[in-house]
């Protein structure tokens, strides 16, 4: 019997138990929401139009085994500068209301850059001189505030300037998406303009009569040159026929957006600020570099303008230490006289100068380490001589076997942890450098990363930087012979095609279609005897059935191996179907009389005969089977021998396939 007494408060227990595993479970899914929801928000101090910007940032969560994780910032004022100072101050020019904007981005960090909300600030007097900073080396220039990484956001600050010496008018042009890549890799959320740029269709262009006319000879010689702009290392370039560079990046790129201005002053700097978002569908590969490109044409009366491509990595967090390149993805048809260009980026992240700086970057078997050459660098110093110490900067290069090992000798490099460094720009690095394939290599996906060493620190280990070949198709003529062992008076001839990746290194999956002329012959003798009075009527026959089929052969998937580059093994399944079915029977019966009596045989030739049928067969003579069996000669592109058994699982004569192969 239950004691009632004891009830309530065995009750109370399991009543608070739960209200107490309830409360730390809203608890905790609290702390999950809040570190998915971090955030950073603006602080300022306003002294008259001069207003010092803080940012207030959450604490960082550190990727094990990486430096020490730190902040880098990206600010917009709202008046079309920006900085990407940790704490800048900047001088209004006029009084009004601003939206400050604020882009925090976490270096070696494992979650989410922290998102942060607009600040207004209100401007009421000037008090400080905003005085106009020349900053651009160049009159057209691209930066964006962080590396790409799926589903996360970033900006794309596009700064042109008025180097001509009277006001002029003119357009931008932004490009991004490129076609190579199925999927869109951006998608353009927000721009921002501050000097009257109004968004303009992107179908035509303010230019005189003399640039549209442009001649067709001129315009053919212009279009060999700028279809050259994507296998180039290039920065901005001037360019004369607007039309053709239009054409070439509409090819190039899937989406864009133009702007036309007026009255820009001689010397005026202006920038315009998008906003993009990274697609969910983006490419993945970390190692594959992606571009943005920028068009301005300073001056609608003329066909002068500006070509400017941005690079950049693809990334899965924020590591200023990087490896990548533009052989990601390679068509193994047309590899064999390119250039591939691969970059190291990185950066100082101690608290001093770093003056050593050693890359060791793994060098793929496929690819000639004689045939590298460095194309860009900062910090920007001359190459080392060979065998002799020198006391200048400069960028040495050496080999091992399997290496290239690029090291800046007496530089200096500010660490981002320095006292007194604020751009943090000022304390990266990189190196691009070009190299060509071997003349013997193969279709095979490679990796290949580097080891970063500053000064005798211990080394930080790049991601890896990713190459391989897009399947490609070959298309092969195949022609053979087919043997039947249990048909002595067989014979079968086929011919067809077959479906495979081209040339690849070693296993892959082929595909086979083909059809073949099959006939086969029996041979049959009986005799039919009348026995009449004392005579034996009797003829003896001979049967011959001849068959002939029209079949189709298909092999949906088999597996090949090539064992180098001269023989090769294969399995798969084959199957196979009578077309056509027709069988001929001729039956020759040779007479005779028989006299048992006299034990006499008498042939009589005007009673022998001959009988000829035609068959036709509407069944289905459908049957599967499978194979093994191998190539000799050019066992991946070009002629070849070889030799398949096949067992059929329904069929009691199996077939032994003797063919020539040429895959193209």
């Amino acid at each position: 019997m239950m004691n009632k007494g004891t009830n309530p408060p065995k009750m109370k227990t399991y009543i608070l138990l739960f209200a107490s595993l309830l409360v730390s479970g809203l608890a905790f899914s609290q702390v999950q929401n809040d570190t998915l929801r971090r955030s950073a928000n603006i602080g300022f101090d306003r002294n008259g139009n001069l207003v010092s910007f803080k940012p207030e940032t959450p604490p960082l969560q550190q990727i094990a085994g990486a430096p020490k994780a730190f902040y880098t910032f990206y600010w917009e004022f709202d008046d079309g500068t920006y900085s990407t100072e940790k704490e800048p101050k900047h001088a209004y020019k006029n009084k009004g209301e601003y939206d400050v904007k604020l882009w925090a981005t976490n270096q070696y960090d494992t979650g989410k850059p922290p998102s942060t909300r607009p600040k207004k600030v209100a401007v009421n007097d000037i008090t400080s001189e905003a005085g106009d900073i020349a900053s651009m080396d160049e009159n057209l220039d691209l930066m964006i505030n962080r590396d790409p990484i799926p589903q996360e956001e970033m900006v794309v600050v596009m700064s042109y300037k008025n180097a001509n010496s009277f006001v002029s008018s003119g357009k931008l042009y932004l490009y991004y998406n490129e076609r190579q890549f199925k999927a869109d890799n951006f998608e353009l959320t927000d721009s921002r303009t501050y000097h009257g740029e109004r968004k303009v269709s992107n179908s035509g262009f303010a230019l005189n009569e003399k640039i549209d006319a442009l001649d067709d000879t001129y315009y053919a010689a212009a279009k060999n040159e700028l279809l050259q702009i994507h296998t180039k290392a290039i920065d901005t370039t001037e360019r004369n026929n607007l039309p053709l560079t239009m054409e070439e990046s509409e090819a190039y790129y899937k989406k864009s957006e133009a702007f036309e201005f007026d009255d820009m002053q001689p010397n005026e700097e202006r920038n315009v600020f998008f906003t993009m978002k990274t697609t969910p569908e983006m490419i993945k590969d970390t190692s594959a570099i992606i571009t943005v490109r920028s068009i301005y044409v300073p001056d609608n009366n003329s066909s002068k303008h500006k070509v400017k491509d941005l690079e950049m990595e693809i990334v899965t967090s924020h590591d200023p230490n990087k490896m990548s390149s533009n052989a990601s993805l390679m068509n193994y048809r047309f590899v064999r006289f390119k250039t591939f260009k691969f970059k190291i980026k990185f950066q100082n992240n101690g608290e001093g100068p770093a003056r050593t700086i050693r890359l060791e970057t793994d060098i793929p078997e496929m690819f000639d380490k004689q045939t590298i050459e460095v194309t860009d660098q900062y910090p920007e110093c001359p190459i080392c001589p060979k065998n002799r110490e020198v006391a200048y900067s400069c960028l040495d290069t050496t080999f091992t076997k399997e290496q290239a090992i690029f090291t800046y000798k007496n530089i200096y490099l500010p660490g981002s942890q320095q006292k007194n460094v604020k751009e943090y720009d000022s304390t990266k690095g990189f190196v691009k450098y070009r190299i060509k394939l071997k003349k013997d290599f193969h279709k095979k996906k490679t990796k290949s990363r580097t080891a970063i060493i500053f000064d005798k620190n211990e080394p930080i280990i790049t991601n890896y930087a990713t190459t391989r070949f897009i399947p490609g198709i070959s298309l092969g003529a195949k022609v053979g012979y087919a043997i039947t062992p249990g048909r002595d008076n067989a014979k079968e001839y086929f011919a067809g095609v077959t479906i495979s990746p081209f040339k690849s290194y070693r296993g892959y999956l082929q595909f086979e279609l083909f059809g073949s002329y099959a006939e086969f012959q029996e041979f049959n003798q009986f005799t039919e005897q009348t026995p009449v009075d004392v005579f034996i009527n009797s003829y003896e026959y001979f049967q011959t059935a001849t068959t002939r089929n029209f079949t189709g052969y298909l092999v949906p998937i088999s597996y090949r191996y090539n064992l180098n580059n001269f023989m090769a093994i294969g399995t798969g399944v084959q199957m196979k179907l009578d077309i056509t079915n027709k069988t001929i029977t001729e039956t020759n019966g040779e007479y005779s009389l028989i006299i048992p009596s006299e034990g006499q045989v008498i042939r009589d030739d005007t009673q022998d005969t001959f009988t000829r049928t035609e068959t036709n067969c509407d069944c289905v003579n459908f049957r599967t089977g499978i194979f093994a069996g191998f190539n000799i000669g050019f066992a991946r592109i070009g002629p070849s021998v070889g030799a398949r058994y096949i067992y059929y699982l329904n069929e009691d004569n199996q077939q032994i396939q003797l063919y020539g192969i040429w895959k193209f």
